[in-house]
């Protein structure tokens, strides 16, 4: 689906693209709640009930993907809660293949995340994602998300890549929006990013349910 020779550099987000989201949407969805419920007597579905609009009103913000302040916001540890289920992170399928093809093709590989650089941390221990990439950048240095232009702006500036040579992998709708008005010219979403969830709708991108399709 894709003219590699038309590609140079690669820009592909982290969570739900090469890792599975599983691993977030569990810490998350029940994790956090169950943690909250416990310190202040709470049953997990009140919990989930009082945390759910809370968690929306971020979405799309930094403080969305930001384990500190969630961790203040919540009077919880979550950095704590987060590090001891670190063993069940994983790849998704093809992957770890994706980066290891491209790098034997000679393409730039840079990680773009919004992952809190914590997080991105413990992730990186458990998976080696970093030493298969050429660039590393997280959202947090620049003070706002993938969703917002002022990330892209910044991006270019400290990695100059060439839009009309470039392709963007994501799973998020609202980022692969973003990094098209950012001029991009091959953006493609991820249609299955949590191995147990749902499929994603990517409507007017091309998708596939894994990166390795993309080889």
């Amino acid at each position: 689906m894709l003219d590699w020779s038309a590609i140079d550099t690669v820009l592909t987000d982290l969570d739900g693209t090469l890792l599975d989201l599983a691993y977030d949407n569990r810490f998350w969805l029940e994790r956090v709640p169950q943690a909250y419920a416990a310190a202040r007597g709470l049953s997990p579905e009140q919990a989930r009930l009082a945390l759910s609009p809370r968690f929306r009103a971020c979405e799309g913000q930094l403080a969305w993907y930001c384990i500190e302040h969630w961790s203040r916001e919540l009077e919880l540890d979550l950095v704590a809660l987060k590090s001891r289920s670190t063993h069940e992170v994983s790849w998704l399928p093809g992957a770890r293949q994706f980066l290891a093809t491209l790098r034997a093709r000679g393409k730039r590989l840079v990680l773009l995340t919004n992952s809190h650089p914590l997080v991105l941390d413990m992730k990186d221990r458990r998976t080696g994602v970093t030493s298969l990439v050429d660039a590393v950048f997280s959202s947090h240095r620049f003070g706002a998300p993938k969703e917002d232009p002022r990330f892209w702006d910044a991006v270019r500036s400290v990695e100059p890549f060439p839009p009309e040579k470039t392709l963007f992998v994501d799973d998020s709708p609202a980022v692969l929006h973003a990094a098209r008005a950012a001029g991009i010219r091959f953006v493609v979403g991820i249609r299955r990013p949590d191995s147990v969830g749902s499929e994603r709708d990517h409507a007017g991108f091309p998708a596939v349910d894994s990166v390795r399709e993309l080889l």
